[in-house]
């Protein structure tokens, strides 16, 4: 993270650390929506994660939820303007090399395509296939299943792991570029890739795609 992200996150790591659950939990939906929509905070979310669940093991099963809420709501605004706005406003906001390279990806993986950067924290770009998904009409019911359980097991992976391991997830999240949450995500998306080219997985995707 850049120098203002590093202050930033250890600010917000304070806060949500010793605020009661009631206070923490709106707070990381306010954040993960404002990251997944108007403002670009890489790794905080994640990093807020480990420190709550770290520091109070039992917030394990609830807290995770609160960062992919608020994601789900974030990427739904988004998603809603280039719905409304269409490809127009979509090749405006982003590169049209970039664009046609996630229209192909969306045209061969169906909603697979949207999942793994769902999954995957950054560098992987996200706001780019939230956005495409938008101009594309896919299913607004689809789109928003699919983002709450990728960003779930996303959150819920780190906070287990926080759980376990400690602050040597901290650290490993710091010098290895987030590589657990990359390795647990490719379990995912696996399965989600098994289902997909099966059958009754094809035939969603093709329903998705058509929508």
């Amino acid at each position: 993270m850049f120098d203002w992200l590093h202050v930033l996150a250890r600010r917000l790591g304070r806060f949500i650390v010793h605020v009661p659950l009631y206070v923490a939990g709106p707070a990381m939906i306010l954040i993960g929506a404002l990251d997944s929509s108007l403002l670009s905070l890489p790794e905080i979310n994640d990093y807020l994660v480990i420190a709550r669940c770290y520091t109070h093991p039992r917030t394990v099963f609830i807290f995770p939820l609160f960062p992919a809420i608020g994601s789900v709501l974030g990427c739904l605004l988004l998603y809603t303007i280039l719905r409304r706005g269409g490809r127009a406003v979509l090749h405006r906001r982003f590169r049209m090399d970039h664009v046609l390279r996630v229209e192909r990806a969306y045209a061969r993986f169906g909603i697979l395509a949207l999942a793994i950067p769902a999954l995957l924290p950054p560098p992987m770009p996200f706001k780019i296939f939230v956005a495409t998904a938008g101009a594309l009409q896919f299913s607004r019911r689809r789109f928003l299943l699919t983002i709450m359980l990728a960003r779930s097991v996303r959150y819920y992976t780190e906070g287990t792991l926080a759980v376990f391991y400690g602050e040597r997830v901290l650290r490993f999240l710091k010098d290895n570029g987030f590589l657990i949450v990359s390795i647990a995500a490719g379990v995912f998306v696996i399965a989600l890739a098994i289902y997909l080219l099966s059958s009754k997985g094809r035939a969603a995707a093709r329903e998705t795609s058509d929508r």
